[in-house]
């Protein structure tokens, strides 16, 4: 079963059988939105196929423990890990990211992210923006969101926006629309029976308090086949069951462009497909799969199995997806920091090798950008629980693909990798360098919030220069 949510809506007057028809029967005659894409660039129409995968690590990594390791630094700061060398020269990272040492190259390292809200969700990540800028209009929307505005059409047979975050960002809706409003929503398919990330007493609690309208579903069940899909008096009979059904639980509600499209999506077999890792070849999924850590897992840490989410995120930009964000967790290291870090990285580092290979082999790594970052980092100084807690002050990202300039290592920071002191970089400054890799210009392209103002799609950030 795929189920794919969001917020319910006003009521609208839905789409006629034969638009349900037409979506419905696109995969079956093998002509996906990938491959209309390719037509389109080959006649110099439509938008091009860049992509961005963002991958948040849920809780906020620590820098001094990942990318930014102090072995002179004074014990209480320093941890437990050892640096080892890289193929960038004079450059090192943690011991239990070896992987990442010899790929070096492949990636933008970046060691003096400051301006960090401080919020535990990752809605900066997404959107470059505090919560309070624009609230009393419905907030800022997160890149996503307003990709879904400039590019999305109620003809699409792939969601521009698939929002597969789990934990934190999940519970606090970090990737929403903002001011933009419900039809520009991510896509919510519910990955939970495929990826298990226990909630937090706490975070229960605000999932609950969200309400029954917190998610809506839209199901494709399993039994929906080809064959069956061919019949055309089922279909009208399941499509009639399905407009009551809907009509009931309010997605009737739905703008008709979003109504449109999410009809589209779930009857044309492209996205439900990109959803099946049982339809990928087995030696991919292993190469996605690293061992089973021995290191005892954390009760809200992801496992072995989570690098699987970043194959996910591949096979959906396959099929036109155009940003895809996903979570790791758990990295709210307030205790046994070390010990986490030992269970997580290795995983971790598993999985963005196994993400560069993959795309490189399919040539697809010049048109993805993949950005890995939390939502700040942690304090320099270990707590009497052997963890590190949250730290505003600076932070680290990491980029690669996206024809981006790699193989360097951005900024620096003091003795304790607790203030940045050269090349200081912002949430914003990274959005902007993605949003200029997949052709948009954020400081000059707006878009209009309720009150029909145009508003700029970052305030302050640039494009870092190095990177491009």
């Amino acid at each position: 079963m795929l189920t794919v949510s969001g917020p319910s809506y006003r009521h609208c007057d839905g789409i006629t059988r034969r638009r349900f028809l037409t979506a419905g029967t696109l995969a079956l005659g093998g002509l996906t939105l990938a491959d209309l894409l390719r037509a389109e660039a080959r006649v110099g129409t439509g938008s091009s196929r860049k992509a961005v995968i963002q991958i948040h690590l849920d809780g906020g990594p620590p820098q001094m423990d990942t990318i930014d390791l102090k072995p002179n630094a004074p014990a209480e700061t320093r941890g437990e890990f050892s640096p080892i060398a890289t193929s960038l020269p004079g450059f090192q990272v943690c011991e239990l990211l070896p992987k990442l040492a010899s790929a070096a190259n492949d990636w933008v390292f970046i060691r003096s992210l400051i301006g960090a809200a401080g919020r535990h969700d990752a809605f900066q990540c997404q959107s470059g923006f505090d919560v309070k800028n624009l609230a009393s209009f419905g907030g800022r929307p997160a890149m996503g969101c307003v990709l879904n505005r400039l590019w999305s059409t109620s003809d699409d047979v792939a969601p521009t926006f698939v929002d597969m975050m789990q934990g934190r960002p999940l519970v606090r809706n970090s990737a929403r629309p903002g001011f933009l409003g419900p039809t520009d929503q991510p896509f919510r398919p519910d990955i939970s029976n495929m990826f298990s990330r226990p909630l937090e007493d706490g975070m229960k609690r605000e999932l609950v308090n969200q309400g029954s309208d917190h998610v809506t579903s839209m199901t494709l069940h399993t039994d929906l086949t080809s064959d069956r899909l061919a019949n055309r008096q089922w279909l009208l009979g399941q499509l009639d069951r399905l407009q009551r059904q809907v009509d009931r639980s309010g997605m009737m509600n739905a703008m008709d462009r979003f109504h449109h499209q999410a009809t589209n999506i779930l009857t044309s077999g492209d996205f439900a497909a990109a959803m099946d890792l049982d339809q990928e070849d087995p030696r991919t999924v292993a190469l996605y799969t690293p061992p089973e850590s021995s290191v005892e897992r954390f009760t809200t840490a992801d496992n072995h199995l989570a690098m699987r989410k970043l194959l996910l995120a591949r096979r959906l930009v396959e099929v036109g997806v155009r940003c895809v964000s996903v979570s790791f967790s758990d990295f709210d290291t307030h205790r046994s920091n070390f010990k986490r870090m030992r269970h997580m990285l290795p995983i971790l580092d598993h999985g963005l090798h196994a993400l560069i290979t993959d795309l490189r082999q399919r040539g697809m790594l010049d048109d993805v950008t993949i950005v890995v970052w939390g939502e700040f980092g942690r304090t320099p100084t270990i707590n009497k629980n052997a963890g590190r807690d949250h730290w505003p002050n600076v932070g680290m990202a990491m980029l690669a693909g996206g024809g981006l300039q790699t193989g360097q290592v951005i900024g620096s920071t003091d003795r304790v990798a607790g203030t940045a002191v050269t090349r200081p970089v912002t949430y914003q400054d990274v959005l902007a360098t993605v949003y200029n890799r997949l052709g948009i210009d954020a400081r000059r392209t707006t878009i209009l919030d309720p009150a029909g103002r145009p508003q700029y799609l970052l305030e302050e950030g640039e494009p870092i220069a190095e990177m491009i």
